[in-house]
């Protein structure tokens, strides 16, 4: 390898376990990537080689190591739809969805017209997500441009890999958080300009959903689409029957709540719609057809009472959707990945299904990945992508000690088990270091 004296070289040696290919759709020991005794060797923040410790030792004698023995090197954890402004609104007590939002979700985000405010809760937030292992998230804002701008400054100072976007609204929510079609495109538009593409950072349109935006200033949205056609589209669909009822009535004219959105070129291949609980055929048909990716979101989807995603139907043969794993806080109860692949897991128990271990945090790593269109950047180990990674430890409590003693560490069925009992019983202290673009941010 041709090595740049002026990049730092770093190397970690661990157990790496990471993902090739999809296990919904290929028998799942050959989709998993596993190296017991693992060096990673990384330059400039990038992967440059990943083999046995044995085969790479001798070809960077100098290089210092990083060794986490009895540990288990995952991809960082990737959220794919989280709302920032919601983080001191989590564990909120109230009825469903509607009635959530006016009563904590809209006065909390009254707040972020505060830049230092919006500064103090990005600071957190962006810290809780790395103290549980999420290295990318898709991050929903406020209607205040300032918010946006708190939230890019502070990932930027962490070097994460995120995206977010200002909040569309100019309807059905308190005047202190509208803007006007205009004004909404105006703002984004200069956001997207000053941040999308900058280092790390990347920009979503976020249209709230299609209650709290008129037709004009979701055409507007489509506008900006057009002139910006590598950013996304980020919003929520069918998470409620009220909501779908409350869309029937609003826009009359559209057949379904995704043809709302399909009306104003919003329904692209890099368009993330939240929840999808209850959509039809015809509209699953229509988000494979466009590329589109659906955010599930377990813990938000059963604190509410919004129903069971049928993960199975997005992810079926015909026509499969993309799918990423969603904490959804503050409406989701947990910045935790484990806990959100714990709901997961109920959520499909619940219809009768199975989730396994391999399937959930593929949903979580490489599959988050692919569900955001950065599977060249992020997901997995492969050289040349970005070193973001998370160390476990899955001993870390007690329960997990005792029910991981057997474990056979050369035995990639004994990790998959190992994988099970994180999903059910792990938490944040599992998580004993993340690291972003190879650099320690966090270690417990």
């Amino acid at each position: 390898m041709t090595q740049n004296t002026n990049l730092k070289i770093s190397a970690i040696r661990g157990s790496f376990l990471d993902f090739i290919t999809d296990p919904f759709y290929y028998p799942e020991l050959e989709t998993v990537r596993y190296i017991n005794d693992g060096l990673m060797i990384i330059s400039g923040g990038i992967i440059q080689e990943l083999d046995t410790y044995d085969k790479l030792k001798y070809k960077y004698p100098e290089i210092p190591v990083t060794s986490y023995p009895g540990m288990l090197i995952l991809p960082g954890f990737i959220d794919i739809h989280i709302h920032y402004p919601q983080t001191e609104i989590i564990a909120s007590s109230s009825t469903q969805l509607l009635e959530w939002l006016d009563k904590y979700t809209f006065p909390a985000e009254g707040k972020f017209q505060d830049k230092n405010y919006a500064q103090k809760i990005a600071s957190f937030f962006l810290d809780q997500l790395l103290q549980n292992g999420t290295t990318t998230p898709l991050v929903l804002t406020t209607v205040y441009p300032q918010s946006v701008d708190a939230l890019f400054e502070e990932a930027e100072l962490r070097n994460m890999r995120i995206i977010a976007g200002k909040m569309l609204m100019d309807r059905n929510a308190p005047d202190y958080l509208l803007d006007t079609p205009e004004t909404g495109y105006q703002d984004s538009k200069s956001l997207i300009k000053k941040w999308h593409g900058k280092g790390r950072l990347l920009y979503a349109i976020t249209p709230r959903f299609a209650i709290t935006s008129t037709s004009e200033q979701l055409h507007l949205a489509g506008v900006l689409k057009q002139e910006f056609p590598d950013v996304y589209v980020h919003t929520h669909l069918s998470e409620q029957q009220s909501e779908i009822e409350k869309v029937s009535q609003i826009f009359p004219n559209s057949k379904d709540y995704l043809d709302v959105y399909e009306k104003f070129g919003l329904v692209t291949d890099k368009s993330i719609f939240a929840h999808c609980i209850y959509l039809s055929d015809s509209e699953f048909e229509r988000l494979s057809q466009a590329g589109s990716t659906i955010a599930f979101c377990p813990t938000s989807n059963l604190f509410l009472g919004s129903g069971l995603f049928p993960l199975n139907r997005a992810k079926s043969e015909n026509n499969p959707v993309k799918v990423g794993l969603g904490t959804d806080v503050g409406g989701g109860t947990s910045f935790s990945i484990f806990q959100t692949m714990n709901d997961a897991y109920k959520i499909s128990q619940l219809q009768g299904q199975s989730l396994s271990s391999l399937k959930a945090f593929y949903l979580a790593t490489l599959g988050g990945a692919i569900s955001l269109s950065l599977e060249d950047k992020v997901g997995n180990f492969e050289v040349g992508k970005e070193a973001d990674l998370v160390v476990i430890d899955t001993k870390v409590t007690p329960l997990l000690k005792l029910r991981n003693a057997r474990n056979n560490p050369d035995s990639l069925t004994d990790i998959v088990d190992e994988l099970f009992t994180l999903m059910i019983l792990g938490n944040e202290q599992a998580v004993k270091a993340t690291y972003v673009a190879g650099n320690l941010v966090y270690e417990n």
